[in-house]
């Protein structure tokens, strides 16, 4: 199939003078950038049909190819943001010191401010001490270079635990990447998870998510759906955080689930990326 078709453009909102930080990322580009399409979409690809569908700000996040691209790929890759007036962010995972470095260091090439990065790593599942210990190593690298390290809200780390550990280590380049669909599965609820996040947010991901009957009636899904049509409280989120006031960027991703071939799958997820998009940019939520 040939993707090229799905990477649909739409003019910018009306108002776009008075948005501040909204855009993509990796996971809005999910399906279509992986090997179950014939022709898999660069890192540059999604940043042109971000930006074609309005978003400022592009995260490109758990991204396995930004891994092996050289001096001259990341030079490439900043000035096609640039170009298109996009500011870019980074995604990681792990607070081992010399992995954060890294990262750092790609964010010194391609003008990133924001390292969104996760408490656990695979196997490396650091007790509180030592990611406190961690993050007091890495941080005075991110001051001096001007980098916001924001630790996404997820699962496998009680909230309460992760905004102790942001209050602990107390770095004006320390905060939260909020994803309040994440901790659900932990039996969280959203709206507790964004007023203990909300002081520290720096960044969001946004995606709305229900539940569903399995088939057969037998337990549920816990799965993605377009903006707005699901259990994110997406306006109360936006008055709480004031994000445009606060510089917090917006971030659209989604949990789409398999459509049942790679071409209406990638439909899907283009069609949900512009309509995320749509409302992520607009002056004041829809």
């Amino acid at each position: 199939m040939d993707t090229a078709a799905l990477r649909t453009a739409a003019p910018a909102t009306p108002g776009a003078s008075a948005r501040s930080g909204a855009g993509a990322g990796s996971y809005a580009y999910s399906w279509r950038s992986s090997q179950h399409v014939e022709q898999p979409m660069s890192i540059g690809e999604q940043l042109h049909d971000a930006a074609g569908l309005g978003a400022q700000v592009f995260q490109i996040c758990d991204e396995p190819r930004l891994e092996h691209l050289g001096e001259p790929e990341l030079a490439d890759l900043r000035r096609t943001a640039d170009e298109l007036g996009l500011t870019l962010e980074l995604g990681t995972r792990g607070t081992r010191p010399e992995h954060l470095q890294h990262y750092l260091q790609l964010a010194d090439a391609l003008g990133a401010r924001l390292v969104r990065s996760m408490w656990t790593a695979g196997a490396d599942r650091p007790d509180r001490t030592e990611t406190e210990r961690r993050l007091r190593t890495a941080l005075p690298g991110y001051a001096r270079a001007g980098v916001v390290l924001a630790l996404e809200t997820y699962e496998q780390v009680p909230t309460a635990a992760l905004v102790d550990l942001v209050e602990a280590v107390g770095s004006e380049q320390l905060g939260i990447c909020l994803d309040p669909a994440n901790t659900v599965a932990a039996l969280e609820h959203p709206a507790d998870v964004l007023a203990r996040c909300a002081p520290h947010v720096r960044n969001w991901h946004v995606k709305d998510f229900a539940f569903t009957r399995a088939e057969g009636w037998v337990g549920f899904s816990l799965t993605g759906t377009p903006l707005g049509e699901g259990l994110l409280d997406y306006e109360a989120a936006f008055t709480a955080l004031d994000p445009v006031l606060r510089g917090i960027s917006r971030i659209a991703e989604h949990w789409l689930p398999w459509q049942g071939d790679a071409a209406g799958t990638a439909r899907a997820e283009a069609s949900w990326t512009a309509s995320t998009l749509r409302r992520l940019t607009a002056t004041r939520p829809a």
